[in-house]
């Protein structure tokens, strides 16, 4: 390995853990708003949809069921894995199927 490419990857990462760490020690030190709190609580869910939605825009019919099926169980499910679970499963199995 060249020592550029060596230096620039030890410079990302002590990049990346001074983020890191800096997110650690200022964190403990903000004020917690109520507003902040209900954003942070948010932010897993619109982090998968982030992901999830460019997708299923240019998605073909089991990406759509699938979807579906996962709405479906997300209605009655509180917890995010089961329905991350089942639209991974239903993806597969459709894109077999389909």
């Amino acid at each position: 390995m060249q020592p550029e490419v060596l230096l620039a990857f030890l410079a990302m990462a002590a990049v990346s853990y001074l983020i890191r760490v800096a997110g650690f020690l200022v964190g403990g030190r903000l004020h917690e708003h109520p507003r902040l709190r209900a954003a942070l609580d948010q932010l897993p869910a619109a982090i998968l949809i982030a992901l999830v939605a460019p997708k299923l825009l240019h998605g073909a019919p089991a990406e759509w069921l699938a979807a579906v099926a996962v709405i479906g169980i997300a209605w009655f499910v509180d917890l995010l894995l089961i329905p991350l679970v089942v639209g991974v499963a239903a993806v597969v199995v459709l894109r077999g199927i389909l």
